[in-house]
């Protein structure tokens, strides 16, 4: 163990004690288990980054670590009188753009290394879009369907309870993320609040409306994915009428894009989620699939679609494939069969190194995730303005400032993907670290032999 800004943290992340949940093995709940540890990965493109841009090694050093490491214990007494400890963590990336922000995700395998990696896309989010923020990520190891709603919110009030010293409106920002939502941060709010003894509605966001959330926060995220999708139709020169689009995933994320990408008039084909998939060739019926998923808790099963099957969505011969779940979808096996010619990345890190290399010989654009999904981030950002001035914005107002910035945004990585001529994932990361980097030469952090110039 070693001292960071003087809270203990592992010399190794993999060393955070992780109990055992619901009898599971440990190496389920351990993503250096997985296909593909996040944190590797991040940190092997940050330091690509920081080489094509001809930035002192110092920029890659700092960049690697998150300033500050927490891991917590929270117990919760069940229903049944037993008293249960959960694991959480919370990551802050850097804040030298401003106070460090990012979701919490409840879920059974959450590990230190996914929340470091998350906090460091957040930091590279931010970056990109301009906003005066770090980057920050939050979790907590449980699977919160096996919860009562009162267990639910002694363990989201025991995790502010835990981290309220290194958290704030100044410090540290979270909002909704993985089996998070709107009335989750409403009970995290709640906390602080009495902790501190005042009201500060901007210390968390993706709250409910009537506590100072912003209209069009629950949408941001899949507009946003849509709006960079659309952008990409354009720099390619394709012709949105008869365009065909699968998700994978049909949570808030998944579906909104789904949504938004009806409403632009291209065919959504297929959908799935974790209880099964529909394919519709025709195109489905997306205001009627929302209805029915929310009423029966999973798309399977909707009528007049056909039944689809785990791996087959990524089968599917559709112009542009989101994958909207969760981390290593899009691997060494499923990468080849995918026929689409935009990967529109709605999920954090969904596709693995090898994935993204079979993807590239494809001549398959890629909307990296950092991209691509960071229209929550950005309505976030509306919502933490909006409470420090204690004014709020119209739907319509918090929409056309969310396209404007996003469209700078594309316009900007973009002009870097062309300008570099490298993929569109290195030159978002490009992008995120020339701007952290500017910040760490003007606070004197690093001294630049030939300072590069800033990316505006």
């Amino acid at each position: 163990m070693t001292e960071m800004d003087g809270e203990i943290v592992p010399t190794s992340l993999h060393d955070v004690a992780q109990p055992l949940e619901a009898g599971r093995p440990k190496a389920e709940m351990n993503v250096s288990d997985k296909e593909e540890n996040p944190y590797v990965v991040v940190k092997r493109l940050l330091k690509q980054a920081v080489e094509a841009l001809g930035l002192p090694m110092g920029v890659y050093e700092i960049l690697k670590k998150p300033r500050r490491f927490m891991a917590v214990s929270i117990p919760v007494r069940m229903d049944d009188g037993t008293v249960k400890n959960f694991t959480g963590f919370r990551s802050q990336h850097s804040d030298i753009l401003g106070p460090t922000k990012g979701g919490v995700r409840f879920h059974p395998d959450v590990d230190a290394d996914e929340v470091v990696a998350l906090s460091i896309w957040m930091s590279l989010k931010s970056a990109i879009l301009g906003l005066p923020y770090g980057g920050g990520k939050g979790g907590v190891i449980v699977n919160p369907h096996d919860l009562s709603e009162r267990e639910l919110e002694e363990l989201s009030r025991g995790y502010i309870r835990e981290l309220e010293a290194i958290i704030g409106p100044e410090k540290d920002i979270p909002a909704p993320d993985v089996n998070t939502n709107p009335q989750i941060m409403g009970w995290m709010l709640d906390e602080f609040d009495r902790l501190r003894g005042q009201n500060m509605p901007g210390f968390i966001t993706g709250k409910p409306l009537i506590l100072g959330g912003s209209l069009g926060r629950l949408e941001a995220t899949g507009r946003g994915v849509v709006i960079h999708i659309m952008e990409a139709i354009r720099r390619l020169g394709l012709n949105s009428d008869g365009l065909t689009a699968a998700v994978q995933g049909f949570g808030n994320v998944g579906s909104m894009t789904a949504r938004f990408l009806h409403e632009q008039k291209i065919k959504v084909i297929a959908v799935n989620d974790a209880m099964g998939g529909v394919y519709c060739e025709e195109g489905l019926d997306i205001p009627a699939l929302l209805a029915y998923s929310r009423e029966k808790g999973t798309v399977a099963g909707f009528p007049g679609a056909l039944p689809l099957f785990s791996k087959e969505l990524f089968q599917v011969e559709a112009d542009i494939f989101v994958p909207a779940a969760m981390e290593n979808q899009i691997t060494e096996e499923t990468a080849p069969m995918i026929r689409a010619k935009i990967v529109a990345e709605a999920a954090n890190g969904p596709t693995t190194t090898e994935g993204d290399r079979i993807l590239h010989d494809k001549g398959v654009f890629v909307i990296p995730d950092i991209l691509c999904n960071a229209g929550g981030v950005t309505v976030s950002y509306f919502e933490w303005v909006q409470n420090a001035m204690h004014y709020y914005w119209p739907e319509e107002e918090v929409n056309e400032k969310l396209a404007a910035k996003l469209r700078q945004a594309f316009e900007t990585v973009y002009r870097m993907h062309l300008e570099h001529r490298v993929d569109m994932r290195m030159a978002a990361y490009m992008v995120g670290v020339s701007r952290l980097a500017e910040a760490l030469f003007a606070r004197g952090w690093i001294k630049a032999g030939k300072q590069q110039r800033a990316i505006h």
